[in-house]
C-alpha cells in the first residue's frame, strides 16, 4: 500500500479508511491510560483505606456496627487491617505509575483482596463498602483489559 513518489521510492500511507483496528493496543496508548486511571484509583482508594483505618483505631465509636454479622471483629482490628491494606494498595498505585508489570499483578491481587474486605466491612458502613467494591471491580477490570503483550 504504498504511492509512488516523484523521485520513484515510495510514500507509507498506512491502512486504508476503514480497516484501522478500533482497539487500544494499535499504539499502545489506550492501555497506557487504563493503566494509569488504574493507577490513580488505587492511590485514591489506598488512602482512603488509610483514613478509614486511621478512624476505626483512634476511636471505636466512630462506627455503629448494624445488627449481627458473621465476621464479626473489634474496630482496633479492622482499623489495621484497612491501614495495612491501604499502604499496600498506595504503594502498588505508586509501582504501576512507574511501569512494573509485577505491580500490575498486585494491584489485581490487591483489588480482589480489597473487595474482600470491604465485604466484611458492610456492617460498619454498607454504603461506602458498596462504592470501594464497585471501584474495586473497575480497577481490576481496567489493569486486565489494558495489558498487553510486549515481545521480549
Amino acid at each position: 500500500m504504498g504511492q509512488s513518489t516523484p523521485t520513484g521510492g515510495t510514500w507509507n500511507t498506512g491502512p486504508a479508511p476503514g480497516t484501522t483496528p478500533l482497539s487500544s493496543g494499535g499504539d499502545g496508548t489506550g492501555g497506557a491510560v487504563g493503566t494509569f486511571f488504574a493507577a490513580v484509583l488505587l492511590v485514591v482508594t489506598g488512602c482512603l483505606a488509610i483514613f478509614q483505618g486511621i478512624a476505626a483505631i483512634a476511636e471505636d465509636d466512630v462506627y455503629a456496627r448494624l445488627g449481627n454479622y458473621v465476621f464479626e471483629f473489634d474496630l482496633t482490628t479492622w482499623g489495621w487491617i484497612h491501614l495495612i491494606v491501604g499502604l499496600i494498595v498506595v504503594l502498588t498505585g505508586v509501582g504501576l505509575f512507574l511501569g512494573s508489570n509485577v505491580a500490575r499483578g498486585a494491584g489485581i491481587a490487591l483489588a480482589g483482596l480489597s473487595i474482600i474486605v470491604n465485604f466484611l466491612w458492610l456492617p460498619y458502613q454498607p454504603w461506602w463498602s458498596i462504592i470501594i467494591i464497585a471501584i474495586d471491580v473497575f480497577i481490576i477490570w481496567s489493569l486486565c483489559s489494558s495489558w498487553s503483550q510486549k515481545p521480549a
